[in-house]
């Protein structure tokens, strides 16, 4: 069938998993509305599986396990890759780039550690590299910041960018359930890998933050470079004090550029469990829902919210990207290039500023108070807000503190937890969107 000028832009398709198998049905079922669209009709020309026999499903004269050939060939002029993990997909889109293929990405982890080799080898051959699909699902979040916000200034991005540990979290707010019980609900209603560690040790989001500070900072920052920590310790104790203060508790990524007293300006990427207000337009997401919230010089405050997984969500996104793509090819155009030419220095995150809630079991006697506000004196930590509470010869204690530096807060309840009135440091949380 021809369309507008009777081209074709072939596209070789690597995994064919939940989101391939989307792929490939959105393909055939709206070709004629892509082809409108990109100007020029959008086809397989290839689909490279591990096992061809396990997928009776595709047309065979598609389906190859020579995953090097597929890429290089003649017949081919975009890769889709939807396989995950770095080695050996690295190589492969290296050599497709290298064969002047456009590339279309959903890899995290790679774009997350190797975006600078990969933007080199796109730029070499004149072709596009576009990997909407890698951070938020069917949330438009990377094209806005590589474009739409190209003109602008932007000073955070802050956001829940997976879904797992947003479902947990929402579900122990809500129930009043531990940790243990409702990743396990979690797991049972397929919110949850059958290995949840990338998701609740916080890998998954660290790779986003990753390809989000490069693409708000113009700075190449990698997952090495994003300090994380997951949710297997949050409780219900602390889900409880949250809601007490009128907060929640979220893992967010959270993306700065942090200005030194002498002006010099430098990246903080991060991802961590933190208590919000309830009031804060993060605070509402639920369920495996993700939403990314940016601070802008000129644009202000702008909030992208949708679903973050799932195969039909995620190849809406890697469609968007390969429409694209193929009107670039039908025009001869080019996509936004690697922009890191701010180049800032990534901020330790014992150098970040940020703010604790920290909860205390200490003995019921006079002069506590005295000597835990004497502990942050002593590192130059002023107290915002404390709470005590006297319950059975013991006595719960609460101090919310302003801006410091981290490691001076860490260090502060490092020094509290050797204090005679303190019978145990009970939680330490970071809290974000409030007045500070």
């Amino acid at each position: 069938m021809s369309t507008v000028d009777g081209r074709v832009i072939r596209v070789a398709l690597l995994g064919c998993g939940t989101v391939g198998g989307e792929v490939v049905r959105l393909l055939t079922e709206q070709a004629d509305e892509l082809a409108a669209r990109a100007g020029a009709r959008v086809e397989l020309a290839g689909i490279a599986v591990r096992r061809p026999d396990k997928h009776p499903e595709l047309p065979p004269e598609l389906v190859t396990s020579d995953v090097t050939k597929l890429v290089t060939s003649g017949e081919v002029d975009v890769v889709v890759e939807l396989v995950g993990g770095i080695e050996p997909v690295r190589q492969w889109l290296l050599d497709a780039l290298k064969a002047g293929k456009s590339v279309v990405t959903a890899n995290k982890a790679l774009m997350a550690e190797h975006s600078a080799e990969l933007f080199e080898a796109a730029d070499a051959s004149g072709v596009d590299l576009y990997f909407e699909a890698a951070v938020a699902g069917a949330i438009p979040l990377l094209r806005p910041l590589r474009e739409s916000l190209a003109g602008d200034r932007i000073t955070r991005v802050m956001g829940i960018v997976n879904g797992t540990t947003n479902f947990i979290l929402s579900a122990m707010d809500s129930t009043g359930a531990g940790y243990a019980e409702t990743l396990e609900e979690a797991s049972r209603l397929g919110y949850a890998e059958a290995d949840p560690t990338a998701d609740v040790d916080g890998y998954d989001a660290a790779s986003k933050a990753a390809i989000l500070a490069s693409l708000a900072f113009h700075t190449r920052v990698t997952a090495s470079d994003v300090h994380r920590e997951g949710i297997a310790d949050v409780t219900a104790s602390d889900l409880a004090a949250a809601k007490v203060l009128g907060r929640t508790v979220k893992l967010l990524a959270i993306c700065e550029r942090v200005t030194s007293d002498d002006g010099t300006e430098s990246v903080s990427a991060r991802v961590h469990p933190v208590m919000i207000p309830r009031d804060h337009q993060l605070a509402g997401v639920g369920g495996a829902y993700n939403a990314v919230y940016v601070e802008a010089d000129a644009a202000g405050e702008l909030m992208f919210y949708g679903q973050g997984a799932g195969g039909a969500p995620t190849a809406s996104a890697v469609l968007g990207d390969l429409v694209a793509v193929a009107r670039n090819r039908v025009v001869g155009g080019r996509g936004p290039r690697e922009s890191a030419h701010a180049a800032l220095p990534v901020r330790p995150m014992g150098q970040t500023p940020t703010r604790y809630h920290v909860s205390l079991d200490v003995a019921d006697r006079a002069g506590v108070l005295a000597q835990v506000a004497q502990a942050f004196a002593g590192h130059g930590v002023s107290i915002a807000a404390v709470r005590q509470r006297d319950a059975n010869d013991t006595a719960s204690l609460v101090v919310v503190t302003h801006l410091a530096p981290d490691a001076a807060l860490r260090s502060t309840v490092d020094d509290i937890a050797e204090l005679d009135v303190v019978n145990q440091v009970v939680s330490v949380m970071r809290v974000e969107g409030e007045d500070q």
